[in-house]
């Protein structure tokens, strides 16, 4: 049925909902639009497709090589990462060991994440986060609600700071060692330990480790430039933030919110505003495909408000 979309509307989808009983839902920036058995898009969801209980079945045989028990801890953390860096979640019912999630059983939701490499996507914010005088990368936190792009264009930062690129500057720089700390596998897209997106040259992934332990086992262990971290917001996260930045180690993550307001609200990322431990802030908002980011400084003044191609400065 997805097979039969449009080419073009095919090649923008960024999830597919498979839900039991209910309808089958694809999206987009632009929205939302049900599927029907006939593979044709509606906003009808009574003419919509309704995966059913064998469907469900099958995906699950599919996406876990027939070996569910394999996949235990995959089942603890809500998702399953399949070849080319595509996250697949999980909703159903939880079983619970001492009050904490074991696995997820009667599994009746998919959300399948389809990750798509956009080389080129840090073009016009990179040159903003290399200091030329120190010849390092500045200290960065990348800012945005979900869905909205902090992953992609992580990836992209991580292949040029890699291959000693700065986006749309002509300079040609020297690569830097970056540490990639890729819990959900999805700024490198491993499979078995092996990137399935071009990160670079020169490029280590610790994947599906914990944030915060996976930077202490890069620092001690792979020597890095930069460490690039993806989804930053507990306690220990912050705390290894710290570290990295007091051992002279650049750091750019990416933490959920719609603004500094929002970050500030939470502790663990309070702290580290309130030590201005970032030098620059990348803040990004997609509506109807176009994406505007907001260069802050770690005074959180507004350096540079992009939209569309046109820059302005403040």
């Amino acid at each position: 049925m997805l097979l039969e979309l449009p080419p073009e509307y095919l090649g923008r989808v960024e999830e597919v909902r498979i839900r039991e009983g209910r309808p089958l839902e694809v999206n987009e920036s632009g929205g939302h639009r049900f599927v029907t058995g006939q593979g044709l898009l509606t906003m009808e969801k009574d003419k919509a497709y309704r995966p059913g209980r064998d469907d469900c079945r099958r995906i699950l045989d599919l996406i876990s090589n027939h070996s569910l028990y394999t996949l235990e801890e995959e089942l603890r953390k809500g998702f399953i990462t399949v070849p080319g860096g595509h996250r697949i979640g999980l909703a159903g019912r939880t079983v619970l060991s001492n009050g904490r999630v074991e696995h997820i059983r009667d599994i009746s939701g998919f959300n399948v994440r389809i990750a798509r490499e956009v080389q080129g996507a840090a073009n016009d914010i990179l040159p903003f986060l290399y200091d030329e005088k120190e010849r390092r990368m500045k200290h960065t936190l990348i800012l945005s609600p979900p869905q909205h792009g902090k992953t992609t264009l992580l990836r992209d930062l991580t292949r040029q700071i890699s291959s000693g690129s700065l986006g749309s500057s002509p300079v040609k720089h020297a690569g830097m060692k970056v540490g990639v700390i890729d819990e959900r596998s999805e700024i490198a897209g491993s499979l078995h330990g092996v990137p399935s997106f071009d990160v670079g040259p020169r490029t280590d992934v610790m994947d599906a480790c914990p944030k915060a332990e996976g930077m202490m086992m890069m620092l001690r262990s792979m020597s890095p430039d930069v460490l690039i971290v993806d989804e930053i917001g507990r306690e220990e996260d912050a705390e290894a933030v710290t570290e990295a930045l007091h051992a002279g180690i650049s750091v750019i993550a990416s933490a959920h919110g719609s603004g500094p307001e929002e970050l500030h609200s939470r502790p663990a990322m309070q702290k580290l505003m309130d030590n201005r431990m970032f030098e620059m802030y990348v803040l990004l908002q997609r509506s109807s495909g176009r994406t505007t980011f907001r260069l802050m400084d770690r005074q959180l003044r507004v350096l540079q408000l992009r939209v569309k191609g046109e820059t302005h400065h403040a």
